[in-house]
This record gives C-alpha cells, structure tokens and sequence, in this order.
C-alpha cells in the first residue's frame, strides 16, 4: 500500500491525507466548531516536521489564509519533499473577504505567493471560487492568465476549489485539478464520477465538515474517511489540523483504510 496517489494526469503523486494551513494565519471568519489560538512558529515547525515524518506530501494554503503562506515559507525546510498547492482569486483583509478574478490579479497573486513561499515554483494553484464557479472559469480572464503562468514553468498543475456542482464539471473539462466537498453530509459523487472518466486529479475539502466531524467522536472520523477512500479517484483529502494528537490519529485511520479495504 502506497500513501502516495496519483494526481489524474498530472505527474504529481501527493499523499492521501493533505496538510491544511488555514489555521497557521487565520482564526477569524472560519468555521470551525471551536475558536482556537494561532499556534508559534516552534509549534508550525514541529507539526511540518511531523507530517513529513507521517508520510505527508502535501500542504494546501491560500493567500486568503491571513499570513500562512509566509509563515510556510519560513519554517517549511526540504522544499523539494513537498507538493504545495496554493490559491488566487480570494483576499482576507480587515475581516472580510474580496475576490478578484482579473489577470492582472491573477498574475499579481501568483507572484506574491512565489515570494512568500520562497520558492520558484508552485506544484498546484487552485482558483479559490466564490460560488460563481461557472462565472468565473467562462467569463474572468483568470484561466487564460493561469495558463500562461503554466506555460512559464511557474505552475505545475492548475484547478478550482469548487462550490457548485455544475461549476465541478466545468472545472474537469478546463483544468487538471478540481477541489470538491465530499463528506457525510454532501458529496458531489457528479464530479468524482466525470473526473475519474476524464483522468483528473481530485481534492476533498471538508472531509470532516470543518472539524464538526471530530467534535462528534472517533468513529465519525473513521466512517468520514472511508467513505472519502472508498472513491478510488480521491487524490488527497485535505485535513486542517494544529493538533500533532489529530494528525497522527487522522493518518493511521487513513493508512488502515487504505491498507485493508483500498488496495
């Protein structure tokens, strides 16, 4: 059993349990059963260092995520042991939210994240919808301007983090990647099903609904993940977790799953 899964056609293999980072930057506007404390660098630190030693690949962050991206810039070593996937199109500023779907924001925004990131190219860069998914991958210039990020070498892969399943299916015909929902309560088996046809790497987000799974008990967790592993499709379910207690139960259920009923 490999915890490393291929990405659709792309050439990236990612772990099947993804790192989020929201709560690395942002404690405001989430909604996550609980309030929490932004943790410290020593703290980020060790949790990277304990997923990389976990199997986990992956990190998934945004620039909407206050300063996480920054902060995984800083404390995230041996850059090329990791997949990064980051956004565009959403700001967090003074609280609320804006979005900006332009190429020149596009372009703004891409660049923005090499620098934070410290790196000279992202793995993934996800659109980060607000709702209008449709709108945005027809009508924006965004695609076009990420296309040509691609092209530059600046990008491996590029996808949207989903709201609709309509703007899903799009998504599959336009991009390597799409971000969906899938949990106990709402999965967009629609999507799952079109990009498992068409090849295309697939990301679960809110896999266990903002951490109210985990609020609800273990077994929920267990019974979340199996049925997000049970779509042979998945690519990575993203976790957000700064809990090292979390984190390594999260990664044996999946690595059990994965061992016993997913082969």
């Amino acid at each position: 059993m490999s915890f490393l899964r291929a990405m659709g056609s792309t050439n990236i293999k990612v772990s099947a349990l993804g790192l989020g980072s929201v709560k690395f930057g942002r404690n405001q506007g989430v909604k996550y059963p609980n309030s929490f404390t932004i943790p410290d660098d020593n703290s980020v630190r060790n949790l990277l260092a304990q997923a990389n030693e976990l199997g986990i690949n992956f990190i998934d962050t945004a620039p909407a995520y206050g300063n996480s991206e920054e902060r995984i810039g800083a404390l995230l070593t041996k850059r090329q042991d990791w997949i990064i996937s980051t956004k565009i199109g959403e700001e967090f500023i003074d609280a609320e939210s804006f979005f900006d779907f332009s190429a020149a924001h596009t372009q703004l925004s891409v660049e923005r994240s090499l620098k934070r990131l410290k790196t000279d190219y992202l793995d993934i860069v996800l659109i980060h919808s607000d709702g209008q998914d449709e709108k945005i991958l027809q009508d924006s210039d965004c695609l076009d301007a990420l296309k040509k990020l691609q092209q530059a070498g600046l990008i491996r892969a590029i996808g949207m983090s989903t709201k609709t399943i309509a703007g899903g299916m799009l998504a599959v015909d336009l991009l390597d990647i799409v971000m969906l929902t899938y949990n106990l309560e709402q999965q967009d088996q629609e999507v799952v099903d079109y990009a498992q046809q068409n090849n295309k790497g697939i990301l679960v987000k809110k896999g266990l609904m903002s951490g109210h799974v985990n609020k609800s008990g273990k077994e929920l967790v267990r019974e979340s993940m199996e049925l997000i592993f049970s779509q042979s499709a998945v690519s990575s379910m993203i976790i957000g977790t700064i809990n090292p207690e979390h984190l390594a139960h999260n990664v044996n259920i999946a690595k059990e799953l994965l061992q016993k009923n997913f082969k």
